[in-house]
């Protein structure tokens, strides 16, 4: 299986006044094409740090990160939007949905920005992941009348409808309740092993983690475990 994302000795470190907080302490790890991956460990492990840079929304300070074949170091402003917008799905915990467009919209913005698609197209795209998520019904409601699961679910089908080749989910079940978020994997991992998408999670769910086909650990930016069993001491 041939590597989607490649960590080789990367580090990050923040300027805290006159101090430095290591986020991440020289971590290698390699994520392959159509795995289904937990990130875990506990709040400022390092978890997002380490998803924020995949996503190439933040730089190593030390260290290569390689998405996708390439070296993100190597690639321009132009070349990293075009990988984030047309390699990369985000699902984020606080969903960052737009507020003043409906569920329709919101699914179709990303189409909207990458382009090379009618408008026909587009909606033939949406209606089909809004269908694959269930929502279908919401289609024309905005953000604000929706529940936490479904704001969750327009952001799963957001993230899903370019078909990216990876997606980066941030603590996906975080806001949710157990039967909400246990819906909400349960759709991911079905899409994985229908579309072969690579996903990759920061949690500290057991939820996620019972799913994954591997749960990577990490502790005070460290990789403490990289293999495929849940981590001890993880509550269902």
């Amino acid at each position: 299986m041939s590597a989607i994302v490649e960590l080789q000795g990367v580090e990050k470190i923040y300027p805290l006044g006159k101090l430095q907080v290591h986020a991440l302490r020289g971590v290698d790890l390699a994520i392959g094409q159509g795995e289904f991956t937990s990130v875990a460990g506990p709040s400022g492990s390092g978890k997002t740090t380490l998803l924020n840079l995949v996503g190439c929304v933040d730089v190593p300070t030390k260290g290569t990160v390689i998405v996708d074949g390439r070296s993100t170091a190597s690639l321009g402003d132009r070349a990293l939007t075009d990988l984030r917008l047309h390699r990369l799905g985000f699902i984020f915990q606080t969903f960052n949905l737009v507020a003043v467009l409906d569920v329709f919209q919101n699914v179709e913005f990303p189409l909207l920005l990458k382009g090379g698609l009618t408008r026909k197209d587009r909606a033939a795209r949406v209606d089909a992941i809004l269908d694959a998520v269930g929502l279908t019904g919401q289609r024309r409601q905005r953000p604000s009348e929706l529940s936490g699961g479904q704001r969750q679910r327009v952001a799963v089908a957001r993230a899903l409808v370019t078909s990216p080749h990876l997606v980066l989910a941030d603590e996906p079940t975080a806001n949710l309740d157990s039967a909400t978020g246990r819906t909400i994997v349960d759709l991911m991992h079905e899409m994985n092993k229908k579309q072969g998408t690579t996903f990759i999670f920061s949690t500290h769910d057991a939820r996620v983690m019972e799913r994954a086909d591997r749960v990577v650990r990490i502790e005070d930016g460290l990789v403490v475990g990289n293999g495929r069993e849940v981590p001890e001491g993880s509550a269902a």
